[in-house]
């Protein structure tokens, strides 16, 4: 699956986690993986699959696909995503001044209340793809997710480890980062 990416790339491919059960979390650098390569994976793996796109540990956009093509879409740290979601406007002269303005509290506050209004859609989303993974744990009803979604913890990396475990997973054996042992990995 990881064949396109070239030796330099796999080389930052670090398992994040790995799950009993065959399930492993990878980190890539900032930019080597997103969402468009997920129906790839899944393809290739024959299970559902799931990205978090992360931005300096205080944000993330998880998406998900299942085996069917069906896709679910979460924000984590949706304060800090609403900051992120709010527009610019187009004559901004200097962004610190507009961090500071009403029009910028108003506008992150219109973005806080899109997410917070699609967070039940979201949960949901993600509970019908974790049911899709064959787990021997059934996933929880979405409103349990839904609390995790609204959820304000500083670190994304744990809100998405957490996501997982709520969401059925077996509980991660190692949360420290390690090499990738890929079949077709070289080192040098």
């Amino acid at each position: 699956m990881f064949d396109s990416l070239d030796h330099d790339l796999k080389a930052t491919v670090v398992t994040w986690e790995a799950r009993p059960g065959g399930w492993q979390t990878l980190q890539f650098d900032f930019g080597t993986w997103d969402d468009s390569a997920l129906p790839g994976l899944v393809e290739w793996s024959g299970a559902p699959a799931c990205v978090a796109q992360i931005n300096d540990s205080d944000v993330a956009l998880v998406t998900g696909l299942d085996v069917t093509g069906r896709r679910w879409q979460a924000w984590l740290n949706p304060d800090v995503a609403a900051r992120l979601r709010a527009e610019e406007p187009e004559d901004l002269e200097d962004q610190l001044l507009w961090l500071d303005t009403p029009e910028f509290h108003d506008a992150v506050g219109h973005q806080r209340a899109e997410i917070e209004a699609e967070i039940p859609a979201d949960a949901e989303g993600a509970v019908a793809w974790a049911a899709t993974a064959g787990l021997p744990v059934a996933p929880p009803p979405p409103v349990r997710v839904e609390e995790l979604l609204r959820s304000h913890e500083s670190s994304v990396e744990d809100l998405f480890s957490t996501l997982l475990d709520k969401l059925g997973f077996p509980p991660a054996a190692d949360l420290s980062p390690a090499p990738c042992e890929a079949k077709d990995r070289q080192t040098g």
